[in-house]
């Protein structure tokens, strides 16, 4: 198909939010047939069904789900230009929509994300946060321009994407003052049957931990597992347990949450990355983004 009919667009819009032709028709002041020979030329167009019967109801197929995503797209695009047209502003804020890997720590997330957060013109800034392959599944239909992870895409997903290591970081341990007192001394073999919170087993930091401890054969005391390393900070900062963060926001994580680094974990190392579907970053934030990590984050 060389090109798009935003006509018949619009009316399969209608109708998949609305459920039904006849609901479809009333809301946009035409007759039904009109309406479903309409979405009948868009399935022609695209080659595949987009609804199916299900009872009194009309429901989207798979492809059809994933055609209302870019319509919703589509007219948000066209009336974010029309707003911006009525205001007499000369340019419209660039939309940037980023995955953010729920694996990531918050804060290096926020370190990460700075540097488009300030970016001049300014950016209209959507983040989502989520599993890291449903995330991916959104790049690689375009609802997203880039992923936030801590770990490289897999070879088994079918995803055409490129990765892009933004930089990396140590590994620190954190905690109470009360609880360093007590594990500061013989560090890091005080480790051993310490009480240590921990993100669960799908992210790369609970992995680098795992593989850390193994090579040593030190065997911490595990009193937590937590999938939001949010929550799993703020059990550290009540002295439930240590907790281990990317050693680059040490001087954050020990202001936000009132605790200490009681050490570095030597050769420890957490990766992050930033995933396209372009071979070469070109989006501007992405670009200030990476640029400000590797000169300034982890540069340093």
């Amino acid at each position: 198909m060389d090109w798009l009919n935003y006509h018949h667009l619009l009316y399969f819009w209608q109708v998949a939010r609305d459920g039904s032709v006849v609901r479809a028709a009333k809301a946009l002041h035409l007759s039904q047939p009109t309406v479903s020979a309409q979405v009948r030329a868009l399935e022609r167009a695209l080659g595949q069904k987009l609804f199916q019967k299900q009872g009194r109801y009309l429901v989207l197929t798979e492809v059809g789900q994933q055609v209302l995503r870019y319509a919703e797209e589509i007219f948000a695009l066209g009336r974010e230009l029309t707003e911006v047209v009525g205001r007499d502003q000369p340019t419209a804020a660039t939309r940037f929509a980023v995955g953010i890997s729920d694996a990531l720590p918050k804060m290096t997330t926020y370190k990460l994300l700075e540097p488009a957060l300030v970016l001049e013109p300014r950016l209209r800034i959507v983040m989502k946060i989520d599993k890291t392959e449903r995330l991916l599944t959104q790049l690689a239909e375009h609802s997203l321009d880039l992923v936030l992870a801590d770990d490289r895409v897999r070879s088994d997903l079918s995803i055409r994407a490129f990765t892009h290591l933004l930089g990396e970081s140590g590994v620190s341990i954190f905690a109470t003052r009360k609880l360093a007192r007590q594990y500061q001394r013989k560090f890091p073999q005080s480790l051993q049957g310490a009480p240590l919170l921990v993100q669960t087993t799908n992210t790369s930091l609970r992995r680098t931990l795992d593989q850390w401890f193994y090579e040593r054969n030190l065997t911490p005391q595990i009193v937590g597992e937590v999938e939001d390393m949010a929550i799993l900070q703020v059990l550290g900062q009540q002295g439930i347990g240590l907790f281990a963060a990317p050693s680059v926001v040490e001087k954050e994580i020990c202001k936000q949450h009132e605790v200490c680094v009681l050490g570095q974990l030597a050769e420890a190392k957490e990766r992050f990355y930033a995933i396209s579907v372009e071979r070469r970053l070109r989006h501007p934030a992405v670009v200030a983004m990476s640029q400000a990590a590797r000169k300034n984050l982890f540069g340093a």
